[in-house]
């Protein structure tokens, strides 16, 4: 370690003085008058990988690119250099008695990192590389910092994150990334909209942040003296729209919870919820399926997905299981049998599984499900049928009232999304709320405050409706292949550096 620290120091002196030089060079250029940030625009008429695809068409014809200089060999009166744009990166040939002495004496000063506009002809040199024969450069952008190392990239995880300019430079995987994650969203909102849903925003600045179980985030909002909070779901506003008469509504927007971080854990993430009046949690299961095989066969090519070397197959129909069957499944416990409080705790000791005073008999079999079955559904899997206790906007099951018309959906051991027969009925509504007012008394700084307005509206009437929320950033993590949710997220959450 010792090593270490004493070869960064004695590289330090190094960088620096190599960004003194750089800054040198843009005070030469301006005294010239050749300030590069004085240029208001450049003509690109092409971009790298446009110019591949294209290259029969191309070939002996001038193309105009634009990019970040990554790689530059000078030989005497001729050189070659690598650009990069948005789709790739394309070599090119630079010759002093091509683009002109003064011209050549400027590219030679430029360095990696700069920001370059390149006019030339499209040819293939005799290594069959695809190039550009330059008759112009221009410096657009002077860099007066340095990129890392150009063979091993930026590999500092915690850099990576912090600086995602400088990954998108340096690892073209991470670009590619965020290309697919544009590409996952926009072929949702095109399914969507084929079905007839409509796009809605609702606020993210609320007096009361209901819809789920998380702790919100305060700010106070001076111009009205009042105590807000950052939403934690979408849920009850969307549920109004329904009240309204749109009949098929969802929104893709980030939310917020003051929880923890790791690997899908992020305080601020995008969630999608969507309503439809009319339907219930079986709706919601097809659409589900509908939806995941639609965006995996448009972006992907394919409904099968390979995951940490786990394939799972969206083309074949979603597995169904009631959370009961699950836990008789996975912990051989048979909750059907169970029918008090006690029994529940006796056999929460005897399984070693963890629960609170609090916690009812419903509680409890969702902690045991927790514990022995969520890390067994790796294959796309609906789990359905919660018990009511924590389940406070759902439709009680007619046929037997201790459990509600929901399920969560799983993949890859995950919660993918989470569904409901919407509770319509404003006055069992009301006293699910009474109860989570008591479970917040009592401690629980996650459970749902009452919603006078949302009440009101289900008092003016809501439709039978289902609805679900997806978590996008999971989506994307699966249907790209990123280990943690930072990396589906282009600038994540990060302890200050000043702490």
């Amino acid at each position: 370690m010792a090593q270490q620290n004493k070869n960064a120091n004695a590289q330090e002196p190094d960088l620096n003085q190599l960004r003194k030089v750089r800054r040198e060079k843009l005070t030469n250029l301006q005294a010239e008058g050749a300030n590069p940030f004085e240029i208001m625009k450049y003509d690109q008429t092409h971009h790298s990988q446009e110019i591949k695809d294209n290259y029969d068409e191309l070939e002996g014809k001038s193309v105009s690119i634009a990019g970040r200089l990554m790689s530059k060999r000078v030989m005497g009166k001729a050189s070659f250099c690598n650009v990069q744009d948005l789709t790739g990166n394309i070599q090119s040939y630079v010759a002093r008695d091509s683009i002109g002495e003064e011209e050549y004496k400027a590219f030679k000063k430029m360095d990696i990192g700069d920001i370059v506009g390149l006019k030339g002809e499209v040819f293939t040199t005799k290594m069959g590389e695809i190039s550009i024969h330059a008759s112009e450069v221009t410096l657009l952008s002077k860099s007066l910092q340095i990129l890392p190392e150009k063979f091993h990239g930026l590999t500092n995880t915690d850099l990576r994150y912090r600086q995602r300019y400088v990954d998108l430079i340096m690892n073209p995987e991470a670009k590619d990334v965020f290309v697919k994650r544009s590409q996952i969203i926009s072929s949702i909102r095109r399914y969507l909209d084929g079905q007839g849903f409509m796009e809605v925003e609702t606020p993210m600045l609320v007096a009361n942040a209901g819809g789920a179980a998380a702790r919100p985030f305060e700010t106070h909002f001076n111009a009205l003296g009042e105590e807000l909070k950052l939403r934690i779901s979408l849920e009850l506003y969307l549920k109004r729209l329904i009240v309204g008469g749109l009949e098929k509504v969802y929104e893709i927007g980030r939310v917020f919870r003051n929880e923890g971080l790791d690997t899908r854990h992020n305080p601020e993430f995008t969630l999608m919820e969507l309503y439809q009046a009319y339907t219930d949690y079986n709706g919601m299961m097809d659409l589900t399926e509908n939806l995941y095989r639609h965006v995996a066969q448009d972006v992907l090519g394919t409904t099968k997905i390979v995951y940490k070397g786990i394939e799972m197959d969206l083309g074949k129909p979603f597995e169904r299981i009631t959370m009961v069957d699950a836990v008789k499944k996975y912990a051989g416990v048979d909750w059907n049998e169970v029918e008090t409080l006690d029994q529940a705790r006796a056999l929460a000791k005897e399984h070693h599984v963890e629960f609170e005073d609090r916690h009812k008999k419903g509680d409890i079999l969702s902690l045991f499900f927790e514990e022995f079955a969520e890390e067994h559904l790796l294959q796309p899997t609906f789990v359905m049928d919660h018990p009511i206790e924590i389940s406070p906007l759902t439709k009680k099951k007619p046929e037997n009232p201790e459990y509600v018309e929901r399920f969560e959906f799983f993949m890859n051991g995950w919660e993918m999304a989470n569904a409901y027969s919407e509770l319509n009925d404003p006055i069992d509504q009301r006293e699910r709320f009474k109860a989570q007012e008591e479970l917040l008394a009592a401690g629980d700084d996650e459970a749902n405050t009452t919603d006078e307005d949302f009440l009101n509206a289900l008092e003016i009437g809501m439709p039978p409706t289902g609805g679900i929320g997806y978590g996008i950033d999971r989506m994307c993590m699966l249907l790209t292949g990123a280990e943690a949710i930072r990396d589906v997220l282009l600038f994540p959450t990060m302890k200050s550096l000043d702490k």
